[in-house]
């Protein structure tokens, strides 16, 4: 009934000011969670200057800033673009050498605790530091940071942090140094001094809060999705949907079971899903069940010595699941805002279109580890192309 009303109105033989209302109490309920307007930036106690002016500044400038790798040439904004929702089209990141993972999207992480796709770091400053010290993405050490900080922002830092140590001592500081770098990197860190080691390290995590306190600073925008339920509020100007997006819609809520997964204002619970996808780039991974071992092992977690958030303010890691045969091979359910702008899909770019997202959903195969938490479900050709068309939707703009 609602596709022969809408199809009356494209004819133009039904009028669309004395359309009835398309949905029902309980689903207007739940449109409206949907909608960005219901969106809120969290607090992170662990970063004292997440909302500071001069530190997003100061991380706008590390973010772009190509000094930051082994060869020069790699910056933060090499694999997060920001003519691509700040992030690439390719299956798997690529910085000095090829990762394992698909890069993601950074504006929809500034609202979520877990980072990376297996949730490795719980907060977008501890997230910040991983890629600078891996080998195939930065390929730097966290010692290189601070010479580096010190010779190209040492003033802009220390307004915001206070003074650097003094690094001209290369016996102290020598030019390469971490724990979890190549064998010389970890040489030169295990000759260092305890007292050194944490001073470089407060740097080191400065370092990502302020790359954090700019990254809070690029919103999620609007989509013709959000206009129109706006529009079923009062919130703005009235906004159409076509016959196939309003289907899809109904799809997306109803018989997909989408929202199972996607659902809130970011179009994602914020957790981790075992959804039976191949083998990607990085093999065997386990995913969550490695992840959650990293998280609470991180140095620079919520609850460590560089954090800034006080007891009993770092709940969901307190609080994280460590049960690692139901997180074996699961992996961080993504939003969906612009999701139809980011193939290749899933955490290795498995998936080249949405069309093949939606087949391997129909088909809903065994994992290859683990147990995989989808279900058949199946679609007909008309179904697939509704269900696209209400994606589109979220397109940014």
């Amino acid at each position: 009934m609602r596709s022969l009303f809408y199809g009356l109105v494209a004819l133009g033989l039904v009028g669309a000011a004395s359309a009835p209302m398309p949905w029902s109490a309980e689903e207007l309920s739940v449109l409206r969670t949907l909608w960005i307007g219901a969106l809120e930036t969290p607090a992170d106690p662990s970063n004292r200057y997440a909302d500071n002016p001069q530190a997003a500044e100061l991380g706008r400038a590390l973010f772009f800033d190509q000094r930051l790798s082994a060869n020069g040439k790699v910056a933060c904004a090499s694999c997060h673009e920001p003519d691509h929702s700040f992030t690439d089209a390719r299956p798997v990141g690529q910085g000095i050498g090829q990762g394992g993972r698909r890069t993601m999207p950074i504006q929809p992480a500034t609202y979520e605790t877990w980072q990376f796709w297996d949730g490795r770091a719980d907060s977008l400053w501890a997230q910040a530091l991983g890629p600078i010290e891996n080998p195939v993405e930065h390929g730097f050490t966290r010692m290189q940071v601070a010479h580096l900080i010190q010779t190209h922002y040492g003033s802009r830092y220390e307004a915001l942090f206070g003074p650097l140590p003094d690094l001209a001592d290369t016996r102290r500081f020598p030019e390469r140094a971490s724990p979890v770098g190549d064998t010389g990197a970890r040489s030169a860190w295990a000759a260092m001094s305890e007292a050194d080691q944490a001073l470089v390290n407060r740097v080191f995590a400065n370092f990502g809060k302020a790359i954090a306190a700019y990254e809070r600073t690029l919103d999620l925008k609007p989509t013709r999705f959000d206009d129109y339920v706006a529009g079923l509020f009062g919130e703005g100007q009235p906004v159409e949907l076509t016959t196939d997006e309003m289907e899809g819609l109904q799809l997306f809520m109803g018989k997909g079971q989408c929202l199972q997964c996607h659902n809130g204002p970011l179009l994602t619970n914020g957790g981790f899903a075992n959804t039976g996808v191949p083998l990607g780039g990085a093999g065997e991974d386990t995913g969550r069940a490695a992840g959650v071992r990293a998280a609470l092992a991180d140095p620079f977690n919520c609850d460590g010595a560089f954090s800034d958030a006080k007891a009993g303010e770092c709940e969901e890691l307190d609080y994280a699941v460590r049960d690692e045969l139901t997180q074996m091979r699961a992996f961080k359910v993504p939003s969906l805002r612009g999701v139809a702008q980011r193939a290749p899909y899933m955490h290795a770019g498995q998936f080249a279109s949405l069309e093949e997202v939606l087949d391997h959903y129909e088909r809903a195969p065994l994992a290859p580890m683990g147990r995989s938490e989808i279900h058949p479900v199946s679609f007909n050709r008309i179904e697939r192309r509704q269900l696209i068309a209400f994606l589109h939707t979220l397109d940014e703009r």
